[in-house]
């Protein structure tokens, strides 16, 4: 009997030896609705490598990771090698409790309870994280470098494609940003998806199933987010508000006054005087002496569910979309209407594009003048204001649009198409151009193909040497004048590229850096594009004169508007320092983001400015931002269609304090 057994434990013994591994994990990364990269996994006991790369537009990690994980799924070491997103050389490193990745190094030995979140992860990596926190006592664990990380399992799904079906779960993940991170699980535990309108990754050959992904998170969130809304945004009793001993800033007319009341009723600004007779019955706030000044506007955005609250808590009431997917936006609008979620008034551009390796993380992409013409068509058919020419459009495709665009009352803008130039895009049509790279590169008629990471990286090494006050220069200037052209610098943006240094806090948020949460804070030290040997002085003097060139428009009367391209609410801040950085006065700067704003997408007559008959926006400030535009950021209050916000407690809904 015991030879019996000793033979079947040898057996059994051999048996697990010839045990082959599981088969590699593919999945598909899309990015704007279509296929962008992959991620492959292979696994070997508690070893994991991890192959992931995307292209976006020319740029896009690629990455190799090897990672060891303990029998809670704890990360006990993690090597990521490769290129980041800007291409970027990547070396990181955790092992025995200490990380290392070049823009950061720490350790925390012997906390063998906490996961390491890496800079530089793949996908793969949150299924991990969602591993550890589902084995974890309550549900919680440390983060490293930072934070705290929880999961909650929200709901489950049977998807079908290609004839197979598939259940998953989905659970949402806190501690990794602003709001919960939703991350579906198969019944294994391992990673079947991460959605977004913007970008997903998907086991492969899944990838029709995205929609009804989103669809499901939606509706799960939707009842947590219209929750925060009913709590934070307050309706006044009695139908409406009197706001008495305000200094308030009028853009039209340029002047601060004090003691000044406004009454509102509804959502609507009844009356704006000193000394005014307020009515009874309507609740009452006291400035305090504060600042009010009108809701403020960002010009270019791209939004996403988190960045409604970030924009009411800064002051934020009015934003126009720049490039988006159409069903998600329209939608999200329409909660912010509801007041089924918390965000600003949204004007819509519809991004067109040209397919191509370069394409545009859109599906609006046309070859030919039927399909661009279809495009701005149905974009007009569904109350978009302005349509959006990106870098893949075929040059002999741009007329066309804008003459069928402005058929139908829209706007015309965008990036300057490859193989065309500023001056180009002005003598089709172009009604604004945005990011102020495209008006340098105007004067390089040696780098044409534009739709690669060179739009970037050549301003950054010539822009410092451009003559301001070149006769070339000048005449464009005075073109941009005559026509009328609006600029949209986003400088913010390039502040980021050509002045961050890995390591080191991002100039762009070094002074909020503090308050956000603690995952959030740590992406700001990745630094920004790579700056080739001996050229970093270069890179500086470069947007130096990137601000130098918005002050010459200024100073030229060429209309500018405060868009941001970057991180909701607080990114705005920064663009106004920056104005007045490069010379421009501060109550300028305000009425730019104000009602400059509102004039240029013609919604002047109903916000832009406190005054009788116009809408309920307005922001109380904890300072002067018409004298010192950073009290921009002391944010008390913010009235948008009528409803009262706390800034602050709007803020801490998502982690900012």
């Amino acid at each position: 009997m015991r030879n019996r057994l000793l033979t079947f434990a040898a057996l059994a013994l051999a048996a697990c030896a010839h045990v082959s591994p599981p088969p590699p994990q593919t999945r598909a990364f899309i990015l704007g609705g279509h296929r962008a990269g992959t991620e492959t996994v292979t696994t070997s006991g508690n070893t994991r490598t991890i192959d992931f790369e995307f292209n976006d537009r020319g740029r896009g990690p690629k990455t190799h990771t090897v990672m060891t994980t303990d029998g809670h799924s704890v990360t006990t070491s993690l090597k990521n090698d490769g290129c980041d997103y800007f291409r970027v050389p990547v070396a990181e490193t955790f092992a025995n409790g200490a990380w290392s990745n070049g823009a950061e190094k720490g350790s925390a030995p012997g906390n063998g309870n906490a996961f390491f979140v890496s800079m530089y992860g793949p996908p793969e990596e949150t299924a991990v994280l969602a591993r550890a926190l589902l084995a974890a006592p309550g549900q919680r664990l440390a983060l490293l470098p930072a934070g705290e990380g929880s999961i909650r399992r929200v709901g489950d799904l049977n998807v079908s494609a290609g004839g197979r079906t598939q259940h998953i779960t989905c659970y949402e993940i806190d501690g990794l940003g602003f709001t919960p991170s939703p991350v579906w699980l198969d019944d294994r535990d391992e990673l079947f998806a991460s959605a977004s309108s913007w970008s997903s990754v998907i086991a492969d050959g899944w990838d029709s199933v995205v929609p009804r992904l989103l669809e499901a998170q939606d509706k799960w969130r939707d009842e947590a987010v219209s929750r925060a809304a009913r709590r934070l945004a307050h309706v006044p009793t009695g139908g409406g508000i009197v706001i008495t001993n305000a200094r308030l800033f009028d853009p039209v007319t340029m002047t601060t006054t004090p003691g000044t009341t406004i009454v509102i009723r509804g959502n609507r600004v009844e009356s704006v005087g000193a000394g005014i007779t307020a009515p009874e019955g309507l609740e009452r706030i006291d400035a305090q002496g504060r600042t009010v000044i009108p809701g403020l506007w960002d010009m270019h955005t791209h939004n996403s569910p988190d960045d409604g609250m970030l924009d009411i808590a800064n002051g934020i009431t009015s934003v126009r979309d720049l490039a988006n997917d159409t069903d998600f936006l329209l939608d999200l609008r329409k909660k912010y209407e509801r007041g089924d979620a918390i965000g600003p008034r949204i004007v819509m551009a519809g991004i067109i594009d040209g397919p191509g390796q370069y394409a545009g993380p859109t599906k609006v992409l046309v070859d030919n003048e039927e399909q661009a013409l279809a495009a701005v068509d149905n974009y007009a058919k569904l109350g978009y204001e302005q349509i959006k020419i990106y870098s893949s459009v075929k040059p002999e495709l741009v007329p066309p649009i804008v003459r069928r665009a402005h058929e139908h009352g829209l706007r015309v803008s965008g990036h300057i198409p490859a193989f065309m130039r500023a001056e180009d895009a002005v003598r089709d049509g172009y009604d604004e151009i945005q990011h102020t790279n495209f008006l340098f590169l105007n004067f390089w008629p040696d780098i044409q193909d534009t739709r690669t990471p060179v739009r970037f990286t050549a301003v950054g090494e010539r822009a410092a040497a451009l003559d301001l006050q070149s006769p070339p220069v000048q005449a464009f200037i005075g073109t941009l004048r005559e026509k009328k052209i609006v600029i949209d610098p986003t400088l913010t943006i390039f502040e980021g590229m050509f002045v961050s240094r890995k390591g080191a806090m991002s100039p762009s948020y070094e002074v909020i850096a503090d308050r956000l949460p603690p995952q959030v804070r740590r992406g700001f030290l990745s630094g920004g594009l790579p700056v080739p040997e001996g050229m970093d002085q270069r890179y500086r003097d470069s947007f130096r004169n990137m601000l130098a060139m918005v002050k010459a428009l200024y100073d030229n009367h060429i209309p500018i508007v405060a868009g941001t391209d970057a991180m909701a609410g607080f990114s705005l801040h920064r663009e106004l320092e920056l104005y007045v950085q490069a010379g421009i006065p501060p109550a300028q700067v305000l009425r730019i983001a104000t009602l400059g704003a509102a004039s240029v997408m013609k919604h002047d007559d109903i916000l832009g400015s406190v005054a009788p008959g116009k809408l309920a926006d307005l922001d109380i400030i904890d300072g002067d931002p018409s004298t010192n535009i950073s009290d921009i950021r002391r944010v008390v209050t913010v009235i948008k269609d009528g409803k009262v916000y706390d800034a602050k407690a709007v803020a801490a809904e998502i982690g900012v304090h």
